[in-house]
C-alpha cells in the first residue's frame, strides 16, 4: 500500500496558523478514507478529522470543528489538515492514517490500516 509521510509540523503561537501535508506514495483509490489523529504526551491517539476520497466528505471532533479544515489534492494523492486558532491544548504529534476500506468508523483508530510516522506541532501560549 506504500507510505504516508507527513510534513509541516512546527512550533507557534497561539491564536497561528499551521499547515499539515500528508503525501501518499502510492494512488489514493476512491473507497479510501484518509484522516488525522493527534497523540499527545501521556494521552491516547485521538481522532482530529478525515475525508473521504470519493466524494470529498469531511468529519471533524467537535475540539477542532471551525479552526481546523481537512482537504485532499487527488492529482497529488495528499490529504492537508490547515489549522488555525491554534491553542495550547493542540499540541500533539500528528499523524495521517488511511482506510482502503473506508471505514464509517472514522473516529477509531483500529478502524485505520496505514499510519505516517507523524509530525510535530507544538502550540506556546
Amino acid at each position: 500500500q506504500g507510505r504516508l509521510v507527513e510534513s509541516g509540523g512546527g512550533l507557534v503561537q497561539a491564536g497561528g496558523s499551521l499547515s499539515l501535508s500528508c503525501a501518499a506514495s502510492r494512488r489514493i483509490f476512491s473507497n479510501y478514507i484518509m484522516a488525522w489523529f493527534r497523540q499527545a504526551p501521556g494521552k491516547e491517539r485521538e481522532f482530529v478529522a478525515a475525508i473521504r476520497w470519493r466524494f470529498g466528505n469531511t468529519y471533524y471532533a467537535d475540539s477542532v470543528k471551525g479552526r481546523f479544515t481537512i482537504s485532499r489534492d487527488n492529482a497529488k494523492n495528499s490529504v492537508y489538515l490547515q489549522m488555525n486558532s491554534l491553542k495550547p491544548e493542540d499540541t500533539a504529534v500528528y499523524y495521517c492514517a488511511t482506510d482502503p476500506d473506508g471505514t464509517y468508523y472514522y473516529t477509531d483508530r483500529t478502524e485505520y490500516d496505514y499510519w505516517g510516522q507523524g509530525t510535530q506541532v507544538t502550540v506556546s501560549s
